[in-house]
């Protein structure tokens, strides 16, 4: 396998550190000074010293196109099925990228930009069932999540007559699609959505409750036809909202995750022009967050740029310019879980699309949000991934290439 460790990483950027804003926390700002915000408040891990770690990032898989994601089944197997944005998912097998796709839906698939097949997520119980769920742009243009299963004959193959919509979410623009797909600690499927796209939240969807775009959805994919809504949900049976809102005030939750051992929910959130936002919402929440979209960008007034009213609204844990050293979208990616890097255990990792920059998100020791950069790749990092054993890969979407996410002692 091929290792970028961290000096050839640093070597081949073409860009200095220097050039840089390193990630803030988000106290109110002077734009809000004295009115209630609410940040997340982090849990306390092992300590974390990022001086004292080197990441690096070791070659798994290559050879393929516009990787936007990687995971495992949950299964048993170790095998990575990693999603390539054109409308194809591959196996990764030992090393080896199986030449034959696991799924091929191609010819359902509107492809390019920000458009494409985008997520996919394992049933809970998917050894059992066989059930998966990928998430799309179809043809028209619409946001849509489907159920697939695997084949009766070959584990490496899905059936592609069993496809079943579960939602089809009409869009406006071909951006801010979103695409990650999780199921959380709760059994239930946590679909995000963008705000439909275009400049600023030109309908206002994100604050709006009536429509789905914007939001974080939750879904009960085992009960009701083709989905039932969780009785817990926050609106459930308000007429002035859709029952399938778990939080809203979103505006392009590319990737998120839940942590394997805690079950708090982490949220990279796609800034407008400005800021670029990891959100944290606790395990044993109840819902309902508004994570200020369209009324702030980050922990900023957006509509208004100055005196908007914050109250009830819940800021990021850390955020960071959009525009600097080479920076343009966050990445969310994962806690790390994995028994191979003890150092990292607990720490979350998070990175830029553009810039290549992962950085580390941690509580010091009075409780309050750390960030600190660990890694510069050379790689338009599209997306993080966890495979069984709670070890953690970026997938390059420039590059085709899948890599492990690596620690040793500096």
């Amino acid at each position: 396998m091929r290792v970028l460790a961290p000096w050839l990483v640093l070597a081949l950027l073409a860009f200095a550190c220097s050039e840089s804003t390193p990630p803030t926390a988000s106290p109110p700002t002077s734009e809000t000074a004295g009115r209630a915000l609410t940040p997340a408040a982090p849990r306390r891990t092992q300590s974390f010293d990022p001086a004292t770690v080197a990441l690096g990032l070791e070659e798994v898989a290559r050879g393929l196109s516009q990787p936007v994601f990687v995971t495992g089944a949950g299964d048993g197997s170790g095998r990575l099925f990693v999603v390539e944005q054109g409308g194809t998912i591959r196996v990764v097998q030992n090393g080896t990228v199986l030449p034959q796709p696991f799924l091929d839906i191609r010819g359902l698939v509107r492809a390019g930009g920000e458009q494409g097949l985008l997520g996919m997520a394992f049933h809970p119980r998917y050894a059992e069932n066989g059930r998966f769920f990928v998430n799309y742009t179809a043809r028209d243009g619409a946001n849509t999540v489907a159920e697939f299963r695997v084949s009766r004959d070959d584990p490496n193959r899905a059936d592609p007559a069993s496809r079943r919509v579960l939602l089809a979410i009409p869009d406006f623009a071909p951006n801010h699609n979103a695409g990650m797909l999780a199921f959380g600690p709760d059994g239930y499927l946590y679909v995000g959505t963008g705000d439909g796209g275009g400049a600023g939240d030109p309908r206002r969807t994100a604050q709006n409750l009536r429509e789905l775009l914007g939001k974080m959805l939750r879904l009960d994919v085992d009960g009701g036809d083709p989905y039932g809504i969780p009785p817990s949900n926050p609106f459930v049976g308000r007429a002035d909202a859709r029952p399938e809102i778990w939080a809203y005030g979103l505006r392009n939750p590319w990737r998120y995750s839940f942590d394997r051992a805690t079950g708090d929910l982490w949220i990279g959130d796609v800034g407008q022009n400005a800021w670029e936002e990891i959100d944290v919402q606790p395990a044993g929440s109840q819902g309902g967050e508004n994570y200020g979209w369209s009324i702030m960008e980050g922990s900023h007034c957006f509509r208004p740029p100055s005196g908007c009213d914050p109250t009830g609204l819940v800021l990021p844990a850390v955020e960071y310019a959009t525009h600097a050293g080479g920076t343009c979208a966050v990445t969310g990616g994962y806690v790390y879980r994995g028994s191979a890097f003890p150092d990292l255990l607990g720490v979350y990792l998070y990175a830029d699309y553009c810039s290549g920059q992962i950085w580390a998100l941690y509580p010091d020791a009075s409780g309050a949000w750390r960030s600190a950069e660990l890694l510069r790749a050379p790689v338009r990092i599209s997306s993080f991934g966890e495979d069984e054993a709670g070890e953690l890969y970026i997938t390059g979407h420039d590059t085709g290439i899948v890599y492990r996410v690596t620690a040793s002692p500096r």
